[in-house]
């Protein structure tokens, strides 16, 4: 182990924080949840910044740490839904999309060739919205229960980002695939 590792060790501790976030969400704990995924956020921003700043990269990070994120959304909103604090269909919406483009990258990888799937700013911006709806959940439920509008509008907010950065991702990587396949042999 050396100070490399740094940031992956950051990101196995994101990890493990998904059990303790949901329980505090199912617990009805939202002030738990909240420093909890605070810790989280900021543990991100550190692996980050560890790693671009000390050349710390690693393939091992660039895995760790968006499976880090994904895994903490997802939990999120599945126990968000789960307790009805948002609608069934709106994880369902955010799974298939996620489904959608890791089918399209094992498709794309299997079929054409290697590929490095960088986050679009469509993503990155519906990684912040997500982000910012499980917040105002939890604020609303802990704190202003007058918030439940802005809980909608966060939640149209979070269905438009999904089917944008989705059809995005689709016809991105879709014309990819197409120029490749055309390309002479």
């Amino acid at each position: 182990m050396s100070l490399r590792d740094i940031p992956n060790l950051i990101s196995l501790l994101r990890i493990l924080l998904v059990i303790p976030v949901v329980l505090a969400l199912l617990d009805e704990r939202y002030v738990l949840a909240l420093i909890l995924s605070a810790i989280a956020g900021i543990s991100d921003g550190i692996d980050g910044f560890l790693a671009k700043h000390f050349h710390w990269q690693s393939r091992l990070g660039s895995i760790l740490d968006p499976i880090a994120d994904k895994l903490l959304l997802v939990a999120s909103f599945a126990t968000l839904a789960w307790t009805g604090l948002i609608p069934m269909w709106l994880l369902w919406l955010v799974l298939a999309r996620d489904i959608i483009i890791v089918c399209g990258g094992l498709i794309y990888h299997y079929t054409i060739g290697e590929f490095e799937l960088l986050p679009l700013w469509s993503s990155k911006i519906n990684t912040a919205l997500q982000i910012l709806l499980v917040l105002l959940v939890i604020i609303e439920q802990q704190w202003l229960p007058m918030l439940h509008p802005a809980v909608t509008v966060g939640i149209w907010a979070v269905v438009a980002s999904v089917l944008y950065s989705g059809f995005e991702y689709v016809i991105i990587w879709g014309n990819k695939a197409w120029k490749q396949r055309k390309r002479p042999s």
